[in-house]
């Protein structure tokens, strides 16, 4: 593993050490490590809705659509919230 350091103003590092003796972090580069995997995940998200917003609309997409995506993802949301 390679070391970097960085320069944070007082209260940006503040917050980082608040972060870690909340119990959340055990070190300040665990923390700093959670927030670069956030980003990469929320890049490759945003390149996945991109793409597929570019992508030709397949099927129809009408009131009775929707209607049965609620239907199944309330069905998700009731089976996750019983276990």
């Amino acid at each position: 593993m390679s070391t970097m350091n960085i320069s944070l103003p007082d209260g940006l590092k503040t917050y980082v050490d608040d972060q870690v003796s909340e119990g959340s972090f055990g070190t300040a580069s665990e923390y700093v490590r959670a927030l670069i995997r956030e980003d990469q995940e929320r890049k490759q998200l945003r390149g996945l809705l991109l793409a597929g917003a570019r992508s030709p609309a397949v099927g129809e997409f009408d009131a009775a659509y929707f209607d049965s995506l609620r239907q199944t993802i309330s069905k998700m949301a009731n089976k996750t919230a019983t276990k």
